[in-house]
């Protein structure tokens, strides 16, 4: 058998073949319950007959901690199941994410969103979407319509609900934020920059853009262990991503037609970005590998005003695209702004530099994207998984997989595009030479992997895939230099120390090593700053006033804690060391982690000391503060963007920011009126995941599965989440007996 033979009988197992999609459409057209819908607003009418029937097909469970448990007759039931579940949850989520993908943010936020949202349009049209839509196969056209239909059945249910911009979503929409990560490959493209292009007056950089201010690191953990490692012989997965809190809606999606996966959908998307079913699971963390580039573009403008860009020996024009956006005026009307766009082949002008307009090329495949994400969650095994990632349409994203018959595997990305090597792609190259142009993608079998590694592990902390299965994995040497761009980062010897120490894993044990204290960044960074003190003279005034501090961390394990007050101390300390340093690393090429390590001198360490101390005593009353006291919790409102208040409940977390080493991410700061440090990005769901016979899996979410503060499960989760006590996940439905809240049909 071939590989497209091959392929196309895997996914077909997948799907459980088009044939059957095709007859739970038809059986759709059964029934019509009754319900709450006549209240609907006249507009949603026609519809409500279609959505009704396609209701009666679908059961939501929610168990008791607020988790929906959506099963449908076929996976097009499912999905509308799933996305009414997601809206009752917190639908002001879904269209915000769609105000953004679709770049239309400006019409709720006014115009000070007009540049974000000219940046999305430069490559999501919503014309070209909807032809892609009408050219998308017949069972993805059937989903994207359910993920419609179930969204617009829960606002015509809620006429209380009032969408701040979009009142009805269109099946074309979800093309336009298909492949589920964080944070899309186009947000690396600096938005001051972009306005000073096409907004034709000089803006400066941001510090942020610039990479100088100190920043939680955004991306995930994962790791999974073979049998071989763990004490009952079945594979283990650590589900851990480091998100913005409430970024993702817990669910369990169920059909007749062979889904059920459990884990984290983003909200407004209609797969599970991170989760597992019975056989498979997947934990996708940001990639460090360079797949997004710029060429610096030479134009020649004619004389009669057209330009045109070099290219070999030749000269092509530039293709020229008006973009219309409307935006909310400050009295709350609507005006629009409209902008001439240019455009290469290498992709859409962004910004100028060096008298070199910049175009930027990324993956744009969104069709394929969103089969991947879904056609994933469908696996079986390995082989299944790997055909699905054929499709090579996850840009920004590693894997961790485990699955049922003890295989496991780290990944990297699979769209790739081939470049000569002698071009460093880190900065713009030069687009007007054909030899930096793109040459297709990589083979699957051609990029750096680890598959069932003899070590017994793989993991990947947002680091290099160097070190990603320790002796066993791919080696730098033997790939391009832009399968790299991340390096190492103080995760990755944690996650290697913690998989080394032993051979006899078990869920809790997992659970245990994704909560280790201890602190690699300072394990390496403290004994230069003792090593500073011990060189003062006897006498010097600084010598005397930093005794006690030096004292603290000297005797310190390295270990955060909710009682250390060492780990508030040299939390504090290397925040006062990073800015001033973060330029001078920048203009060396190093990371942070390095510099601060081998650069920082004596004096700036003991500078950032004196100023750690100083802010600690002037905040908290003494300079000896229990970390727990310092790093908290806080949900008070529904709201996007929180407003903190130190005077409100919180509670404390024991665990740091990743950027010191924690392998448990906690992105925490100080907030206007606040003096308490509180987070809002890190470990967000959780889950470990132990595949054999029977799948076992627990799982925690921040916060609580509503985003409604009247809720019982708005915080019902915060205690759990703080301290690592994962709660076990009802996977089948015997599991979910006795642990049901409601169970009801969407409308009702």
């Amino acid at each position: 058998m071939n590989h497209a033979q091959n392929e196309g009988l895997s996914r077909r197992r997948i799907l459980g073949g088009a044939a059957g999609l095709a007859a739970g459409a038809a059986a759709v057209a059964a029934g019509l319950p009754s319900g709450s819908a006549s209240a609907a607003p006249a507009q949603h009418a026609p519809d409500l007959a279609r959505w009704r029937r396609q209701a009666a097909h679908v059961t939501i469970t929610r168990d008791d901690w607020g988790v929906p448990h959506v099963v449908g007759k076929t996976d097009a039931d499912a999905v509308f199941g799933m996305m009414y579940a997601q809206a009752e949850d917190d639908f002001n989520r879904i269209e915000r994410n769609y105000l953004v993908s679709l770049g239309r943010l400006a019409e709720a936020e006014g115009e000070s969103a007009i540049w974000q949202d000219l940046r999305q349009r430069l490559f999501i049209d919503p014309e070209v979407l909807k032809g892609d839509y009408a050219k998308s196969p017949a069972w993805l056209r059937e989903l994207m319509q359910a993920w419609a239909d179930g969204l617009n059945y829960y606002l015509a249910t809620h006429p209380e609900v009032q969408p701040r911009v979009i009142s009805r979503f269109e099946p074309w929409m979800p093309l336009s934020f298909s492949e589920g990560s964080i944070g899309g490959d186009i947000e690396r493209v600096p938005l001051t920059q972009l306005e000073a292009f096409y907004g034709r007056r000089a803006v400066p950089m941001t510090d942020e853009e610039r990479g100088l201010l100190f920043r939680e690191p955004s991306g995930s953990n994962g790791m999974a262990i073979a049998p071989s490692h763990t004490r009952d012989g079945h594979a283990l997965l650590l589900i851990n991503p480091h998100t913005s809190f409430f970024f993702r809606s817990e669910q369990h999606v169920t059909s007749g037609a062979g889904l059920n996966v459990y884990g984290a959908a983003t909200w407004g998307q209609f797969f599970i970005y991170q989760g597992f079913n019975a056989n498979t699971g997947w934990m996708h963390t940001s990639s460090g590998v360079d797949n997004v580039d710029e060429f610096a573009e030479t134009i020649v403008t004619g004389a009669d005003g057209s330009r045109s860009y070099r290219y070999g020996n030749e000269l092509r024009p530039v293709t020229t695209k008006t973009i219309t956006l409307s935006y909310r005026t400050a009295e709350g009307g609507r005006a629009q702004r409209s902008f001439t766009t240019f455009a290469t082949h290498h992709g859409p002008i962004v910004r100028e530099a060096d008298g070199k307009w910049i175009a930027f090329a990324l993956m744009n495949k969104p069709v394929e994207a969103l089969q991947q994400s879904f056609l994933r969650t469908k696996t079986r095994d390995y082989e299944d998984f790997i055909q699905v990632a054929g499709l090579k349409a996850n840009s920004s994203n590693n894997t961790l997989f485990a699955d049922s018959t003890g295989e496991i595997a780290f990944l990297v990305p699979q769209f790739m595009p081939v470049r000569d090597d002698r071009f460093d792609y880190r900065k713009p190259v030069d687009g007007s030479d054909p030899a930096t142009d793109w040459r297709g993608l990589h083979s699957l079998g051609s990029l750096p992997q680890a598959v069932n590694p003899e070590n017994g592990w793989a993991f990947n902390t947002n680091n290099w895939p160097w070190t990603a299965a320790g002796a066993d994995s791919p080696k730098a040497a033997d790939y391009p230099r832009y399968f790299d761009q991340a390096g190492e980062n103080p995760r990755g010897p944690q996650a290697i120390r913690v998989l080394s120490a032993r051979r006899d894993f078990t869920p809790q044990t997992l659970i245990a090593a994704a909560f280790d204290t201890y602190l690699t960044a300072f394990a390496r960074l403290v004994p230069g700053l003792a090593a500073a003190w011990d060189k003062l003279p006897e006498g010097d005034q600084q010598k005397a006033r930093l005794a006690g501090p030096i004292g603290l961390l000297r005797g310190w394990d390295y270990r955060w804690g909710a009682q250390s007050t060492a780990t508030s101390l040299a939390v504090f300390w290397a925040e006062a060391l990073w800015a001033p340093l973060a330029q001078a690393a920048r203009d060396a090429g190093m990371s942070m982690w390095d510099y601060l390590a081998e650069r920082a001198t004596d004096a700036q360490r003991l500078a950032a000391l004196d100023a750690a101390v100083e802010r600690l005593t002037q905040d908290f009353g003494n300079w000896q503060v229990p970390w727990g006291e310092i790093n908290r919790f806080q949900r008070n409102d529904g709201a996007i963007v929180q407003t903190f208040d130190d005077a409100k409940p919180s509670s404390p977390v024991p665990f740091t920011s990743a950027q010191w080493g924690s392998l448990a991410s906690f992105g925490a700061r100080r907030y206007p009126g606040t003096k308490r440090y509180y987070g809002t990005s890190g470990n967000s769901f959780m889950a470990v995941v132990e595949f054999g016979p029977r799948l076992r899996a627990w799982a925690v979410t921040a916060g609580g599965a509503s985003g409604h503060p009247d809720s019982p499960h708005f915080n019902d989760q915060a205690e759990r989440y703080a301290s690592g006590d994962l709660r076990p996940v009802y996977f089948y439905p015997e599991e979910l007996k006795g642990h049901v809240e409601r169970t009801y049909k969407p409308g009702k």
